[in-house]
């Protein structure tokens, strides 16, 4: 079974966010606005976007 990967934006500031946000997207390797990764489409993955969801936004690749 292929695992797809996932597109991730950071589209907003986290200036005003709580730490655990912060942490979270520094974790994902987002650490400037308009920088994207590519990450594997997994429940880490699924877990760590529910947390800054209105932070980022999300592409399937």
């Amino acid at each position: 079974m292929e695992k797809t990967m996932l597109s991730i934006t950071l589209t907003r500031s986290p200036i005003g966010c709580l730490p655990k946000q912060r942490a979270t997207l520094k974790a994902l390797g987002l650490t400037k606005v308009n920088k994207t990764v590519e990450k594997q489409n997994n429940e880490f993955t699924a877990g760590m976007l529910k947390v800054v969801g209105h932070l980022v936004k999300v592409e399937e690749k």
